[in-house]
């Protein structure tokens, strides 16, 4: 009898040897990255992006996507080459061989899931406080409990969950660019007279400036990447996955950014706590409420993929002796994480409560620019060394992982050159 005790007992604890669950096909990979992308970015930032940017905002979001589209294809790669959780870490350990490296870079990766998670958390707090008056700390602490929980659940309960809400924060932006259009047809048009002279210093200074923050709003292809040991056929899947997210946040922001700015003037654009709200009220002249709804579910999207994300890169480290062995454990009931989690979404709350937003965003775009280049320096190397990849594995030319490194380092610094 005490040994059957005992058997039932082992059962709900934590199993070392536990593996991830393949659950994972194309569609629903590609709603992941959506989620993760737009709930980080365009329901939250567009804002920000054109109080620094202004008139110009659209620039901004394509410069971001263009430094993206060079990464993206490294990425791509790399899921086939090395097709692990902890993705970054893993390859510029592949890439520089040194260890050192590849664990101060896995930790940048989960500071910047944390501090992602925080940005959007105080995003999903300003809508909910439209519609629940209680102080923004209590809101985000009851959002990190409900999306850490769902984290914490398992891996094909939580991505159907996003895939859901994902849907549904598409269908918003759509409608708020539809309602643009019928309000002026000529508007998609007239935007595309927004281009400065490549001789204005001081709006291209804006430009990039503004990108830092653009480019937080297309941080997600890399999330796909840490969920490849629960991907069924990573190596022909991820790619797609990736190129389809990129090409598919680009159209929408852009046709938002530029809706935004043709219907509300800039000072109470870059203002507004819930910008896409406020956008389809001035636009239909219809009460907020269901599009808030919808922005709460996109920004609680990306706070529960952030989690997912940062809790398996910590997994991915723990694996590789980076951090603790007991991060690697995975709960049996749940076949997740269940440390990593708990210790993402704590470190995330923490942020969200202490640190404003423009803050958080800024800082996450400047650890993934200097990840996202050095992958692709690790891309060249490895090259260069001519290491061959697996059969049928997505490739491409030693120039875009080169491409990437340099637009990667010019975003970076260029709001100081100009």
């Amino acid at each position: 009898m005490s040994e059957n005790k005992q058997l039932a007992s082992s059962k709900k604890t934590v199993d070392y040897a536990a593996t991830l669950k393949r659950a994972i096909g194309l569609p629903r990979l590609v709603l992941y990255g959506l989620g993760t992308t737009i709930g980080a970015g365009i329901y939250v930032l567009v804002g920000e992006t054109a109080g620094r940017a202004g008139i110009y905002a659209p620039i901004s979001f394509l410069v971001s996507a263009v430094v993206m589209a060079f990464s993206a294809a490294s990425f791509a790669e790399f899921s086939g080459r090395i097709p692990q959780s902890a993705g970054e870490a893993v390859y510029i350990d592949q890439g520089f061989r040194k260890p050192w490296l590849a664990a101060i870079s896995g930790y940048a990766i989960i500071l910047a899931a944390v501090v992602a998670a925080a940005a959007i958390s105080l995003g999903c707090a300003g809508y909910v406080a439209q519609l629940v008056p209680l102080p923004i700390p209590v809101i985000v602490s009851i959002i990190f409990l409900v999306m850490g929980s769902l984290a914490v659940w398992g891996i094909q309960e939580s991505i159907t969950i996003a895939a859901v809400l994902t849907v549904i924060e598409v269908i918003g932006l759509l409608v708020i660019i539809a309602a643009g259009w019928v309000n002026n047809p000529q508007l998609f048009v007239e935007a595309t007279h927004a281009l400065p002279s490549l001789s204005d210093g001081l709006a291209w200074g804006s430009i990039l400036s503004a990108s830092l923050i653009a480019f937080f709003a297309f941080i997600g292809f890399d999330d796909v990447v840490n969920v490849v040991e629960e991907t069924i056929d990573p190596a022909r899947i991820m790619p797609w996955a990736i190129g389809i997210t990129l090409v598919t946040v680009t159209v929408l922001y852009i046709l938002v950014s530029v809706v935004a700015l043709d219907a509300l003037p800039m000072d109470e654009l870059s203002a507004s706590r819930a910008p896409i709200g406020l956008l389809f009220e001035r636009l239909t002249g219809i009460s907020p409420t269901a599009i808030t709804l919808i922005a709460i579910a996109a920004t609680m999207n990306g706070i529960v993929i952030q989690i997912i994300m940062g809790s398996r890169v910590a997994y991915g480290l723990g694996k590789k002796n980076y951090l603790p062995a007991k991060i690697a454990s995975v709960y049996p009931l749940t076949r997740t994480p269940l440390i990593a989690t708990v210790m993402v979404t704590v470190a995330a709350l923490l942020f969200a409560l202490f640190v404003p937003l423009d803050r958080l965003a800024e800082f996450t775009s400047q650890l993934i620019l200097f990840i996202f280049a050095l992958v692709n320096i690790s891309l060249m190397l490895i090259k260069l060394r001519n290491e061959p990849a697996p059969e049928n594995t997505f490739t491409v030319n030693i120039f875009v992982p080169m491409l990437g490194a340099t637009s990667c380092i010019i975003l970076l610094t260029g709001p100081l050159l100009f």
